[in-house]
């Protein structure tokens, strides 16, 4: 089931509220253009500024949206296990197929407690669960011998890597094995991911290139591995501007950009600055995508 590219979505606002008309049309529009999944409600869709009742609204609207046709993989972690579990409870309620379970940030705890608190998350909610590991975000870094010993739980079937380290991939996929799917966090490691062993990304880029990144990847599946590579060329540039500010700033826009929802960003995030649209438009253009 977590193979291939499932896309970070997006949250639209429209007059400080989820615009459920927009988000349910991305789903479709992603949907119709090849993606092998949607996770929701993650950091790319401005998790850390909703409320707990936008959190269950934009999963609800999703999972009704996609109607099965490809797995919803709900972002339900927090850096309070208690919460974490009460989210991740709502999203199996919504019917999602899977919580994705950020590393407790701020607070910073111990492999130890990295361990107690995904495997509490994990007893209490009977849904697949996919770690993520983003240290550039969260100030902690889950090492691969942590990884190891969370996978050897039932319903802990994976990790989104966003550490950026290949080494610590390799280390993470080896100790691991192959029964256990390694996602790339980073667009710009979606090769060297797979390269490792991993089994696809959850990528950023795709809410404006979920068609580029499909193609990607099914040409690395099909064995085609210098098309592949010259598909992860084309798309770097792409990738660099969605990091021309802090995530989800210049995906938000790149959406709008392209006539899918407005730009409207809860604060303190703020619009893309103009001095970086012409080179995003630019981006957009080269792919084909405006």
């Amino acid at each position: 089931m977590f193979r291939g590219i499932f896309t970070a979505l997006v949250t639209p606002l429209k007059d400080g509220k989820i615009d459920e008309e927009c988000l349910g049309n991305l789903v479709d529009w992603q949907i119709d253009n090849g993606i092998h999944g949607l996770v929701p409600s993650g950091t790319t869709g401005e998790s850390a500024t909703l409320s707990h009742e936008e959190h269950g609204q934009v999963i609800d609207i999703v999972v009704k949206r996609a109607a099965g046709r490809v797995p919803v993989v709900a972002g339900t972690g927090s850096n309070s296990t208690w919460e974490a579990i009460e989210l991740t409870k709502h999203a199996k309620e919504a019917g999602a197929d899977a919580s994705l379970q950020i590393t407790p940030y701020y607070n910073r705890p111990t492999q130890e407690g990295l361990y107690r608190h995904f495997e509490a998350v994990a007893k209490e909610v009977d849904i697949p669960i996919i770690l993520y590991n983003v240290p550039g975000r969260t100030g902690v870094n889950m090492q691969p011998e942590t990884v190891a010993r969370l996978s050897k739980i039932d319903n802990i079937v994976g990790l989104k890597d966003a550490a950026g380290s290949v080494k610590q991939t390799l280390d993470t996929v080896t100790a691991c094995g192959d029964n256990f799917a390694v996602l790339s966090g980073d667009d710009f490691a979606n090769l060297s991911v797979l390269v490792s062993g991993g089994t696809g990304a959850i990528s950023v880029s795709a809410n404006v290139a979920p068609r580029p990144l499909v193609d990607f990847y099914q040409a690395w599946e099909a064995g085609e591995i210098k098309k592949a590579c010259e598909a992860q060329r084309k798309l770097h540039e792409l990738n660099r501007c969605m990091f021309l500010e802090t995530n989800p700033i210049p995906v938000k826009y790149a959406v709008h950009l392209l006539g899918l929802c407005g730009d409207e960003i809860r604060p303190p995030m703020t619009v893309l600055d103009e001095k970086f649209r012409p080179r995003l438009k630019q981006a957009l253009q080269e792919l084909g995508l405006m």
